[in-house]
């Protein structure tokens, strides 16, 4: 039997497989980065450049605020100080371009920031560095209860419009889940210019510790269970949009890719796994896709690709509603069933 072709494209990029390696400290060190190519992954995602470490380090300004201004002393000590990032940003062009020279598959540089401040000036130098493409995260949660959606919306186009006119290469999008009406702020990415979509955001929420009173960062590594968000959106959006489509979060064993891949991902990115299990998961990845599309004799990815999303449903919302239904009343006859179970249960013992 002939073997499955693996490859697909994501931002224009010809790739392997549709296994990447996402933005985390796995990218920070260039032997890490040798490692993840060797261990089967089609392309690397660096951990990201921070908006805070670029405004600091033009304008001395962290969000617009003096450091050297004791009335912001106590909300800008919360930030790391300049030494605590794992590369600060003329370092973080040096390490991109070694890891170009250094890897054969195509490298995808990350920046970080929720304004638009003139860290995006950065951009073209991260080009010029030698990256394939560049993904922005576009990680903030609005606290400020003044400011509408539609603004939060509007900058957000406005960011990408401002990137693509300043960039050759492809621009992807990491997206939080967390807008009034996802689709549409994903056509409105895709329509400013976004190559790609990643969905989605992982927002990292602390939690409380009560012994000391204060704040603590928590942070899990992700599992099977953060993925079902990810298909759904994924399907909806597959066929509908322009632009690539890449899931990231929740890809925890080799059948969550294969999800992620019928619901419609162009590329998978993976983080916690390859933390958990080492850069040679991408092949366990690999091999148990390729055996699977064999098992069903598909041939190609783009046989399987988008294969469950709602691209062909006449009526999108009308298909969500009745799942959601449906999984309820699933529900609802198993309690009654779990009730009654119970109800037998207690005549009998009541009988003895």
């Amino acid at each position: 039997m002939a073997t499955a072709d693996l490859s697909t494209t994501y931002l224009g990029l010809t790739l392997t497989n549709p296994f990447v390696a996402g933005s985390s400290p796995l990218g920070a060190h260039l032997d890490t980065c040798r490692q993840l190519e060797d261990g089967g992954c089609a392309a690397i995602v660096l951990h990201s450049l921070f908006e805070e470490q670029i405004s600091q380090e033009q304008t001395g300004r962290i969000r617009q605020l003096d450091p050297l201004d004791a009335q912001f002393a106590t909300v800008l000590s919360r930030f790391p100080k300049p030494d605590q990032y794992a590369l600060q940003p003329q370092e973080y062009l040096d390490h991109l371009r070694r890891v170009k020279a250094a890897v054969g598959i195509p490298v995808i540089a990350s920046l970080n920031g929720s304004t638009a401040e003139t860290w995006l000036m950065f951009a073209p130098l991260l080009e010029q560095a030698g990256a394939d493409a560049i993904e922005l995260n576009m990680y903030d949660v609005v606290t400020d209860l003044d400011q509408s959606a539609m603004t939060v919306e509007h900058n957000l186009v406005q960011i990408i419009k401002d990137l693509k006119h300043e960039l050759r290469i492809p621009v992807a999008v990491k997206l939080s889940p967390f807008f009034t009406a996802f689709g549409n702020v994903a056509r409105a990415a895709d329509r400013a210019g976004a190559d790609g979509l990643v969905l989605f955001n992982r927002f990292l929420q602390p939690d409380i510790d009560l012994q000391h009173l204060a704040v603590w960062p928590h942070l899990e590594l992700s599992t099977s269970a953060e993925l079902l968000l990810r298909l759904r959106w994924l399907a909806i959006l597959h066929g509908r949009i322009r632009c690539s489509l890449a899931a990231t979060g929740g890809v925890a064993t080799p059948d969550d890719g294969i999800k992620a891949v019928l619901a419609g991902a162009d590329v998978v990115q993976m983080v916690s796994a390859i933390l958990r299990h080492g850069p040679s998961y991408f092949e366990v990845m690999r091999d148990r896709l390729s055996r699977w599309m064999e098992s069903l004799e598909f041939m190609r990815l783009a046989d399987v690709r988008g294969r469950l999303s709602q691209a062909r449903t006449e009526d999108p919302g009308a298909f969500e509603r009745a799942q959601y239904l449906d999984t309820l009343a699933e529900w609802s006859s198993w309690l009654g069933y779990q009730a009654s179970l119970n109800a037998h249960r207690d005549e009998s013992d009541m009988a003895r």
